[in-house]
């Protein structure tokens, strides 16, 4: 386990929403209950932190921001629920690595739990519910009326030392726990849920973060489970701050997309990720380490061992053109680095194509190295710009990956 990188101390005092205000009936709007909360932990604040309690109910409320030394403590049968009314959700800037909201020009919509420049933040429990009720931002998608980019349901900004773990996350708006410049982020013990239609649903994305554990949980949603960012073309580039030693160990799921995703948006940099003892069930994609011309950046030091997937449209996939852009005034000629990619002991059942790895022209794809990987008796791999090694790999792959040990 990598989990011990952020120390988990002892809070000294204790609080409860229900001390605030709090009514746990589905129907009372509790957000002046939190936020007074919050304010109480923020400005009295206590040596240790202050631990604030939610007793089992279902606690409505609209967003708000958590702070440094707290911790949100679920007991069992408690949900925190978002609000369906979106018309008080707060806006906030782009990212400055987007530029723009990752769905629409302009600025975007607060994730319901969010914190900006916090340390110490854990937010556990005894598996109660962090509930987005996002189908109908998901139906504002579809329709087309939504006039900002969707909000996250849980998203550290600029933090350090999170631990997010025991909790059962369900229905996120768009993207689920989303830690962008952060350091020292642990998440496991987590259930993350939506359903398989859900649009861009992904379960957890470190974005231009650095020392991240993503440990024993369980995701089912309706985009890739884990997805590894840094930015977003031309301002992914400007701003230069990569992802960088991310472990994911035992993690399983099921989605239409990838299991275990890098990119596309990659253009600060990807380095030093490792991912392990996973397990993957009716995918689309279940290893997808994705970029584009534009992108810039690079993607290097990448393992993923020991992967066993059961009906999957595509086993592995590495492409070089994959994922849209901002604006026009990306620089067509920022091609990505992707070198030093592992991939060893997979096992696949029902996997409709083994894999398919494309490079970028003039900027192909090199030290590429599948060592013990059976996908059945799928049809055979594809490959174009493209060089490294294989051993062992069934059905054999491309010309272009060598058996020469050397």
């Amino acid at each position: 386990s990598c989990s011990n990188i952020v120390p988990l101390g002892f809070r000294t005092q204790n609080i409860s929403i229900t001390e605030f205000g709090g009514v746990g009936d589905g129907r009372t709007l509790n957000t002046r209950a939190f936020r007074e909360a919050i304010y109480r932990v923020q400005h009295l604040p206590r040596v240790g932190g202050t631990l604030l309690y939610v007793p089992p109910g279902v606690y409505l409320t609209e967003p708000f921001n958590l702070t440094s030394h707290m911790t949100l403590f679920l007991a069992a049968g408690a949900v925190i629920m978002a609000t369906q009314d979106s018309s008080n959700w707060p806006l906030i800037a782009p990212l400055p690595s987007y530029g723009r909201g990752r769905e629409l020009p302009g600025g975007r919509y607060m994730s319901f739990m969010h914190g900006d420049g916090v340390q110490d933040v854990v937010i556990t429990g005894e598996n109660g519910t962090i509930d987005g009720q996002g189908d109908a931002w998901w139906n504002k998608w579809r329709q087309g009326s939504l006039q900002f980019t969707r909000p996250n349901l849980v998203e550290f900004v600029n933090s350090r030392d999170i631990i997010i773990s025991n909790v059962v996350f369900k229905n996120s708006p768009f993207w689920n726990i989303h830690p962008v410049y952060s350091s020292n982020v642990v998440v496991r013990f987590v259930t993350i849920l939506a359903p398989r239609d859900s649009p861009n649903t992904d379960g957890i994305d470190p974005d231009s973060s650095s020392n991240v554990c993503i440990e024993d949980s369980y995701i089912s949603t309706g985009d890739d489970l884990v997805a590894v960012k840094s930015g977003w073309d031309e301002y992914g580039i400007a701003y230069g701050l990569p992802s960088s030693n991310i472990t994911i160990r035992r993690v399983s799921g099921s989605s239409p997309f990838a299991g275990i995703a890098i990119g596309s948006e990659t253009s600060g940099g990807v380095e030093n990720v490792l991912a392990e003892h996973i397990n993957l069930y009716k995918m689309g994609i279940g290893i997808h380490i994705k970029t584009n011309s534009g992108r810039g950046g690079f993607i290097k030091n990448i393992t993923v061992s020991h992967v066993y997937m059961e009906d999957a449209r595509k086993g592995i996939r590495i492409s070089g053109d994959v994922g849209d852009h901002p604006d026009d005034k990306f620089d067509p000629n920022a091609l990505p680095i992707v070198k030093g990619v592992t991939m060893k002991n997979v096992w696949g059942v029902k996997v409709l194509q083994a894999g398919l790895i494309q490079g970028v022209k003039n900027s192909p794809f090199s030290d590429i190295c599948l060592y013990d990987i059976n996908l059945g008796g799928t049809p055979p791999w594809k490959c174009s710009d493209v060089s490294g090694f294989a051993h062992q790999v069934s059905p054999w792959p491309c010309s272009e990956l060598s058996s020469n040990h050397q």
